[in-house]
């Protein structure tokens, strides 16, 4: 039987079988090389409708439950489960369904159950559109949702899963001249300065892209930086920098930045963006808890966390990760806090925030620090910053943010932030 042919949809089904299979981040495959034999559009493409059908996951295996007697391996399984989610988003059903059962024809384990693959999505391409709009939203886990509405509450956490199932626009930061780019790339000017686009396209080839006037980053993952507020020539440490949005933020506001982080291979991304950025920062490959440089003006700590506030950007997190290492990174964290502070100078400010919604991750690590540490206080005034709510501050003085915080203008990634003195 000759090599399978690689396309957009049969890569995508491989991610599935990836994440779903094997508890593995889609970002760590696509990192790892997953998609590198595609072009840059099928790259696009394969990411997108790996997404797209993860989010829609409970609604395809509603459908397809109908059909079959018993679920079927897993790689037919992701095959029926893309194609129903691409025929229910308006996928041309000839095209969906030829490639569906060729897909399935070419594996040497499964080519038995192409009849039934094409049977099935012979259904599904009726009755996916017709339905899908009236099927409920998919939830949560059990293992995210009980300790989310235990915070939040069943309504808020019910708003956070429409957010969820919505998907996220594309956000852009600007080196300089916002309006002037919003104008340029069809985009919206978001009340805190950051730019946002419905339709993504091919990122890579949208103006300005190449000559490194901006880079993609959530409105919320731009608001650390907001935070702490960098002047030009203050010495700033970013520890745990990559991707590295925030360290070209702080580079571009004329800090002298330092990048650490624990990853080579992200580190090495860091390093791409500065460069087509034109930006400068140096850029260190290590362990945050034994860096010990300085002392620092400031310190922006993105934590380690269970990044679950990213799921409307990674549908694989709730499907990769089980919760078990929660307690591990919460510990993580408050180390990470601790070495930290003995890296400012005296008066120095520490913006200590992570990409999560659960208060462990957030208002109760500012809770804790505070009760460990005397000495430190909680700056409320850096948080009065433009599009910043007041309903979005905290009682300890941080800024909560969540997926369903600006459903009207598409959302954000949750965040914690908060800003530290001694």
């Amino acid at each position: 039987m000759k090599k399978p042919t690689l396309t957009a949809r049969s890569a995508a089904v491989h991610l599935l079988d990836r994440v779903l299979g094997e508890g593995r981040l889609m970002s760590e495959l696509i990192a790892g090389g997953a998609l590198d034999a595609l072009s840059p559009p099928d790259r696009a493409r394969a990411q997108r409708l790996a997404t797209d059908t993860l989010r829609g996951l409970d609604r395809a295996d509603l459908l397809l439950s109908r059909h079959l007697r018993k679920a079927p391996p897993l790689p037919v399984q992701n095959v029926l489960r893309l194609a129903t989610v691409e025929l229910a988003q308006g996928g041309e059903s000839h095209g969906v369904v030829n490639e569906a059962v060729e897909t399935i024809g070419q594996s040497p384990r499964h080519a038995k159950l192409k009849g039934l693959v094409n049977a099935v999505l012979r259904k599904m391409t009726e009755e996916a559109p017709r339905s899908w709009n009236d099927l409920r939203l998919p939830n949560l886990p059990t293992w995210l949702r009980a300790p989310l509405v235990d915070a939040w509450g069943k309504g808020p956490v019910a708003a956070m899963e429409r957010a969820h199932f919505a998907g996220a626009p594309l956000d852009i930061t600007v080196k300089s001249d916002p309006e002037v780019w919003a104008e340029r790339l069809g985009a919206t000017l978001l009340p805190t300065g950051s730019l946002r686009r419905t339709d993504p396209g091919q990122v890579s080839a949208l103006p300005g892209y190449a000559n490194g006037e901006w880079w993609v980053q959530d409105v919320a993952a731009a608001l650390p930086v907001a935070v702490l507020a960098p002047k030009p020539g203050e010495q700033i440490l970013d520890l745990c920098a990559a991707p590295g949005g925030k360290t070209l933020q702080m580079a571009a506001a004329g800090a002298k930045v330092t990048a650490l982080d624990l990853s080579e291979r992200r580190m090495a991304r860091v390093t791409e963006n500065l460069d087509r950025t034109g930006l400068t920062a140096t850029c260190i490959v290590g362990d945050a808890l034994d860096h010990h440089g300085g002392p620092y003006d400031a310190i922006l700590l993105d934590a380690p966390c269970s990044a679950t506030g990213t799921i409307r950007r990674h549908p694989d997190l709730p499907h990769a990760k089980d919760g078990s290492d929660f307690g591990a990174l919460i510990a993580l964290q408050a180390a990470m806090l601790d070495h930290a502070l003995t890296l400012l100078k005296p008066e120095g400010r520490l913006v200590f925030c992570t990409c999560s919604l659960l208060p462990d991750e957030g208002e109760c690590q500012v809770e804790e620090a505070l009760g460990r540490h005397p000495d430190l206080t909680v700056d409320r005034t850096t948080l009065l910053r433009p599009g910043i709510e007041p309903g979005w501050v905290t009682e300890e003085g941080g800024l909560r943010l969540r997926p369903d915080y600006w459903a009207d203008l598409g959302g954000m990634d949750g965040f914690f932030i908060a800003c530290l003195r001694r």
